[in-house]
């Protein structure tokens, strides 16, 4: 192990010669290198997937420094964010600074900075103006690997086919036996073991639940129960096979399912993960209820909850419009994807990973969205074979911050701010300072990709919508790689870019 054969020199180095001391400096140099581009790659393939991150800065933004030489002003009066080409107030984030954006100020201020070797061989750049028909700049590759930039579609075909309000039940209900308790998974992506009024977005719990649900049984004079789980909600594989096979072993992503707790795992976020969600979840509700009172008889088992089943209790999840933030801010991958097969269900197909796909080009194809040259196979971008188009993920931008569908915008305000929320709350800390705060971006992280998709306001007011993704770049120039790409955001917020 690298980690071992590190702790061994330095436990040598007192009595290292010097040829050994370089050695041994060169070792660290490498460890450390690899340890940062890890730590890297894990805050976008999820939330907290090592355990690090406090504070917060979803759940405790107050508590987060604001990135050094950074001069936050006072609270002052809201004021009009830019003047539309109208000259009215625009604050909407769909236009910006009165004039066209010049093509030409666009190209100074990236193609440079796309020419940096760390990037690899393969990026590509595209730059609009939200509402505007075509990009402004475009160089590179026509399709890429959208890592999780991918999470933007989902997001918005979400929202686009159930709306921002929708919220997802999970339900306990009579079972075939008048002795049986049927726990009824609704796909709700957050669904915890028990209360934590700490969380944001706020979570419904089995704990809840059953403490709801042992009230029904009193009342109707019933102390002993056996509970039955259906997770029947959602069909098809539960592990994408696109994915590849180390995903599960390696604690990347759950098995996907429309009942679980703690998103499959066996307690919190810095717990591994279960190998069969919806029994574990099964077994909290039962711990849950044995201490409201009621004798659970027997193990939980997998059962289909009839027909006009009697609702003993409910909770319900926060509104989508918040569960879409998350999955943006933080990059869940379990919520993206189970985000996705509800599309699915909504549109009339199956809640599985095709219909889901297949659903959510419908739905963004009805919005107008380019899904020109688009391959579609998950909902978080955990897939190397997904192919997008720059474009397509500018066009989605474009709807989501349309006046046409204010249903989307939880999109535009769920995306990390740079230096400050979510994926971006610990970058953009080289390059122009103009970058920081001004950025919004999506990133989108595997090894050898990497990305940012989003909005960013330049030096005259004008609302750029951008994408920039490097899917060849080496694992050594992983940190370097992901610098440049703030780089070229923070270039654009810095550039006076219109005529």
């Amino acid at each position: 192990m690298v980690g071992g054969d590190a702790r061994h020199s330095v436990a040598r180095r007192s009595g290292a010669r010097p040829g050994r001391r370089l050695r041994w400096a060169g070792s660290a140099l490498v460890v450390l290198v690899l340890v940062l581009a890890v730590a890297a790659w894990s805050f976008d393939l999820g939330p907290r997937v090592l355990g690090w991150g406090d504070p917060s800065p979803v759940s405790e933004p107050a508590d987060v420094a604001p990135p050094p030489g950074l001069d936050l002003p006072g609270a002052v009066a809201a004021a009009q964010v830019a003047v539309g080409a109208s000259g009215s107030a625009d604050t909407s984030g769909s236009a910006g600074a009165a004039g066209s954006v010049n093509p030409q100020a666009v190209r100074r201020a990236v193609t440079r900075l796309m020419r940096d070797d760390d990037l690899g061989p393969r990026v590509a750049v595209s730059v609009s103006r939200p509402g505007g028909e075509d990009p402004v700049f475009e160089a590179g590759p026509t399709t890429v690997t959208p890592a999780s930039t991918m999470k933007l579609l989902t997001t918005t075909a979400a929202l686009a086919a159930l709306g921002p309000d929708h919220t997802f039940s999970t339900r306990a209900v009579s079972g075939a036996s008048p002795r049986d308790v049927v726990l009824v998974g609704g796909g709700d992506p957050l669904l915890a073991r028990r209360p934590d009024p700490a969380e944001y977005p706020a979570r419904a719990d089995v704990t809840t639940l059953a403490t709801a649900t042992a009230r029904s049984l009193e009342e109707s004079g019933t102390q002993r129960v056996r509970v039955r789980y259906d997770a029947t909600l959602f069909s098809g594989p539960s592990v994408n096979p696109s994915w590849p096979a180390s995903y599960l072993p390696d604690d990347v992503v759950s098995p996907i399912s429309s009942l679980w707790v703690d998103q499959g795992r066996e307690r919190t976020d810095d717990f591994p993960r279960v190998d069969d969600p919806p029994l574990a979840a099964a077994q909290a509700f039962s711990r849950a209820l044995e201490r409201s009172g009621i004798k659970v008889q027997g193990a939980p088992r997998p059962a289909t909850a009839p027909e006009g089943a009697t609702e003993l209790a409910s909770v319900e999840s926060a509104p989508l419009a918040r569960l879409a933030g998350w999955v943006l801010e933080v990059s869940d991958n379990e919520s993206a994807e189970v985000l996705l097969r509800h599309v699915g269900l909504a549109e009339g197909r199956a809640g599985s990973f095709a219909g889901g796909t297949a659903a959510v080009r419908d739905v963004l194809t009805e919005l107008g969205v380019d899904l020109g040259g688009a391959r579609i196979l998950d909902g978080s971008g955990l897939s190397r074979r997904n192919r997008l188009s720059p474009d397509t993920l500018l066009s989605v931008l474009d709807a989501a911050s349309s006046d046409d569908h204010p249903e989307l915008r939880g999109v535009v305000t769920g995306l990390p701010v740079a230096g400050f929320t979510g994926s971006l709350a610990l970058r953009f800390d080289s390059g122009p300072a103009a970058g920081l705060g001004t950025v919004r971006a999506k990133t989108g992280t595997l090894t050898g990709v990497h990305g940012l998709a989003g909005l960013v306001t330049d030096r005259d007011g004008t609302v750029l919508s951008f994408a920039a993704v490097a899917d060849r770049v080496a694992l050594e120039d992983t940190l370097d790689a992901r610098a440049q790409l703030d780089r070229i955001a923070a270039a654009l917020a810095a550039c006076r870019c219109t005529s």
